[in-house]
């Protein structure tokens, strides 16, 4: 793990000034300078084309990470493996845009009476598709070679000093809706070249390959494995941006508007697994490529509490402070988020389920049981949809023994379907990697993080009530007391060696 707690510091420290960046932008610039309408459109352009970036790669993330300890091999240049992992996307972004063409009156034709507006942009989708596509097979290149840090600071800050820059540019009036979206492909573009010139300083980047490697053993389960993965890809982004598009298509761009500034908060919890997963997947590789079950199961366990620890403590002080982040947020003339409040909750909880309980995706995949990835995504991706138009409009049904009926919940409804679905999902995907593999991340330590959560909340209930005074004083003196009780919780309980560690150092210093 002692690479692993490297890169994850320096990309937490990373990921720390982004989110100051992020919180900038998302609760000043985004919420003062745009309408909710443009908020909404702007997120559903940029995730419909991450959607089909993500397809257009065909798995070459995961798979270039479970098959690159066979190619690796200084003296031949890795035996061509950059050649071969480069195919994945020339021959995924054709597909991908064929089809997207294809299927454009099935769109158009969904979001025409809610959010016509996307409409005008449909095909703007395709040149921003391009270059997310590059972006990201850069970074899990860079990930390969346990490498995060460098591309975390061009995605977490460079990308977001010049997003600054074009809300800006809006809001003068220098750019129009179009002009903005445009310079979003642009800035993409430039941090996309960016990863890659850094890419190509720490792996090796011929195009000179050895056919004969590639034996036809070894493509035949290249080409099983991200068969198999593309397909589990599908149900499993469209399982977790299905509750923004429905509730665009439903209630329109405006109520999508809001859900993005819940779905950002919800990140916020969603950081630290964005530093530890992606330099512990290679990690996780090596260690199922040589049969130490033993040493993936202690990584897992390990990724499991960190992962869980942070992401608690980070959803708990931003539900006790939700009520003053709303009141300080700008208010524009189409009103507050206060509407997505228990959003943000339920959000946040999928977040913390997701961090604990994900790297036994990541085990699974690397494992000869990856097929079993696909049989989740499929009968979950059926259960979001389900959920999701059950609670986003609400229904009213009379069967056969009783009557059916739940009122319309709007964002909140497609918030609770994704923490349902979530927490579905990764209940029987445990299972499976409990009977597969027998690994199970559970210790103590995850019990102690459950008491330390309410501890904190209990302390928090015994702060005083400052809001009526000033909202930024009370978050200032409520967030203090929570930071310096939780510090001191955490290090008491000893939750983990390696923060109990680092904050004994720190502590004892003090």
């Amino acid at each position: 793990m002692g690479i692993v707690v490297r890169q994850s510091l320096k990309g937490t420290f990373v990921n720390y000034v982004g989110v100051v960046f992020g919180a900038f932008i998302q609760f000043y610039c985004v919420a003062a300078w745009l309408d909710k309408p443009v908020q909404g459109l702007l997120k559903v352009v940029y995730e419909a084309a991450a959607l089909l970036s993500v397809l257009a790669l065909m798995g070459s993330g995961s798979a270039g990470m479970r098959f690159f300890p066979l190619f690796k091999d200084k003296a031949t240049g890795n035996h061509g493996f950059f050649y071969y992992y480069l195919l994945f996307p020339a021959i995924g972004l054709p597909l991908m845009t064929v089809l997207y063409v294809l299927l454009q009156d099935p769109i158009l034709d969904y979001f025409n009476e809610k959010s016509p507006q996307f409409n005008e942009y449909f095909y703007y989708v395709l040149p921003l598709m391009v270059v997310l596509t590059f972006w990201q097979w850069w970074e899990s290149f860079a990930n390969i070679h346990l490498r995060i840090a460098i591309p975390k600071a061009i995605r977490e800050i460079g990308m977001r000093v010049m997003m600054v820059g074009i809300y800006f540019s809006f809001y003068r009036g220098w750019i129009d809706v179009s002009g903005m979206i445009f310079a979003f492909i642009a800035a993409y573009g430039v941090c996309m070249l960016s990863t890659g010139i850094y890419s190509c300083h720490i792996g090796c980047t011929e195009l000179k390959h050895d056919w004969k490697f590639v034996t036809p053993d070894l493509k035949q389960k290249v080409c099983r494995y991200s068969g198999f993965l593309m397909i589990a890809t599908i149900s499993g982004n469209v399982m977790y941006q299905l509750d923004l598009w429905m509730l665009t298509g439903v209630r329109g761009l405006y109520a999508a508007g809001i859900y993005t500034m819940a779905v950002y908060m919800a990140e916020v919890v969603n950081m630290p697994a964005r530093n530890i997963t992606p330099i512990s997947n290679p990690l996780a590789a090596e260690a199922m490529k040589n049969g130490d079950i033993a040493k993936a199961r202690d990584l897992y366990s390990q990724v499991s509490v960190h992962q869980m620890l942070a992401s608690a403590i980070l959803l708990l002080l931003i539900w006790i402070n939700i009520d003053n982040i709303f009141e300080i947020l700008p208010r524009r003339a189409d009103g507050g988020y206060e509407a997505g409040k228990w959003a943000v909750l339920y959000l946040g909880l999928s977040k913390v389920i997701y961090s604990t309980l994900n790297f036994g995706n990541t085990l699974i995949s690397f494992s000869k049981y990856y097929y079993w990835t696909l049989v989740v995504t499929v009968i979950l991706t059926g259960l979001t949809i389900c959920t999701n138009l059950l609670f986003i409009d609400g229904c009213h049904r009379d069967l056969y023994l009783f009557t059916l009926d739940i009122p319309a919940l709007g964002l909140t409804g497609a918030a609770l379907a994704t923490l349902l679905t979530c927490f579905l999902s990764y209940c029987y995907q445990q299972f499976i990697v409990q009977v597969m593999i027998k690994a199970n991340p559970f210790t103590w330590a995850h019990l102690r993080i459950l008491l330390l959560v309410a501890v904190l909340f209990g302390v928090n209930l015994l702060v005083p009530d400052l809001s009526e005074v000033s909202p930024w004083l009370d978050l200032v003196v409520r967030s203090a007391v929570y930071v310096l009780v939780g510090t001191v919780l955490v290090y008491h309980l000893k939750i983990s060696p390696q923060v109990e560690s680092f904050l004994g150092k720190y502590l004892h210093r003090k």
